[in-house]
């Protein structure tokens, strides 16, 4: 975990881091304890993974009965609000240049400036952000691929903003093989990891004609990709494309799946409608540090964000850190399409709305939802931090 207070009293501190009738009032609680579970249990057995390709792997079982614990604990002991300020982000990896607008705000003292003590907690392979959100460990959390689940699971969270204007998942393929174009690619074996399955390559399979007999597994190994030329697989802007020109000596073809169509929204933070509706100020000078720190991240000296990314995860290089934040520039994946208008972070109703209708043509999502319940505007679009932009 990494403190925003730590970095401005002590310089940079990183660690590992429906119902029926009213029940009787003696059943009130057990009852409540009992619907808590049930939908959190339905929310994890029906909610599909968001948008990013997903590198992690959990047992159901494990992480449903840790849910039951916490659910109940919670009924029990209601878990108390922070103190005024003290604020827990979770990210959904380790840190990388993805999030190099966060750790900006905290080397930078943007945060400090908004009168926030933020402590980025990091994501990873063992590390359950959503659950840790759901029992009040984190004030916000990277989660926001979820956020229509959380309707269709009549849970009480919700988007507050959409720091990626497009997903950054791309398709990679080697070069002079032809295929370098999605059209291209249909009828050729594409490695793909079963939650993006379940997301924009069905999308992208409706629109140019991929067929399941095309997909093998992706499993996050690279070498199966190097050794055949024939071979497509996917991949994160910022991270595939230059691990195989680094391995393999090659320049590959990268295919952004948001130039195919694709229009969802990636990289959400994600609050409890609870803090949304008792802390809006919280909420708001959160989000506002935030935006700054990308606008900071990308258009300034991003050299103290890369400071804490690097002592946060050693697997970070510079080369890499220029290379992600290279490329979330040149294809304007934070700020592109309405963030130029309203400002990083931007989210409208008709973006949500045509994603929506997008995925149910799919068979992603029922029709019926809400989608309108699954975000919230007020704390974004009002152009914060755009004056840093050069």
């Amino acid at each position: 975990m990494l403190s925003s207070r730590a970095v401005s009293e002590r310089g940079p501190r990183v660690g590992g881091n429906g119902r029926r009738n009213a029940p009787r009032q003696r059943d009130v609680g057990k009852n409540k304890m009992r619907y808590r579970i049930y939908l959190m249990m339905s929310f994890l057995t029906k909610a599909r993974r968001s948008a990013r390709p997903s590198r992690h792997r959990r047992s159901f079982p494990q992480l449903i009965s840790a849910l039951i614990w916490l659910a109940t604990v919670q009924c029990i002991t209601p878990v108390t609000a922070k103190a005024d300020d003290q604020v827990t982000f979770g990210i959904d990896w380790r840190a990388e240049a993805e999030y190099g607008g966060y750790y900006q705000a905290v080397a930078k003292g943007i945060y400090a400036k908004h009168g926030l003590a933020v402590t980025i907690r990091e994501g990873g392979p063992q590390v359950n952000q959503m659950q840790l959100l759901m029992a009040g460990r984190l004030d916000f959390n990277l989660g926001g691929g979820r956020a229509i689940e959380f309707v269709q699971n009549s849970l009480p969270y919700v988007a507050i903003a959409a720091i990626f204007q497009k997903d950054p998942a791309v398709l990679i393929a080697h070069p002079g093989q032809g295929n370098d174009s999605f059209t291209a690619l249909k009828g050729k074996p594409v490695e793909i990891a079963s939650d993006a399955r379940q997301s924009w390559w069905r999308f992208l399979a409706r629109k140019y004609g991929y067929s399941e007999t095309q997909v093998r597994l992706y499993t996050f190994n690279m070498a199966p990709f190097l050794a055949d030329k024939t071979l497509i697989q996917q991949g994160y802007l910022g991270s595939e494309p230059f691990v195989i020109k680094e391995m393999g000596g090659i320049d590959p073809v990268v295919l952004l799946v948001a130039d195919g169509g694709y229009n969802g929204y990636s990289n959400i933070i994600t609050a409890s409608r609870k803090i949304v509706d008792e802390k809006p100020d919280l909420v708001q000078r959160f989000v506002d540090a935030s935006v700054e720190g990308w606008y900071s991240f990308l258009y300034d000296d991003p050299t103290p964000a890369n400071k804490l990314i690097k002592a946060a995860n050693p697997e970070m290089t510079d080369a890499l850190l220029a290379y992600g934040r290279k490329m979330m520039k040149d294809h304007g994946i934070v700020d592109s399409g309405d963030a130029l208008r309203l400002g990083i972070g931007a989210m409208t109703q008709a973006r949500w709305n045509e994603f929506y209708h997008n995925m149910v043509a799919v068979g992603v999502y029922p029709a019926g939802i809400d989608v309108d319940k699954a975000y919230v505007t007020r704390f974004v679009n009002h152009r914060a931090g755009i004056e840093i932009k050069k």
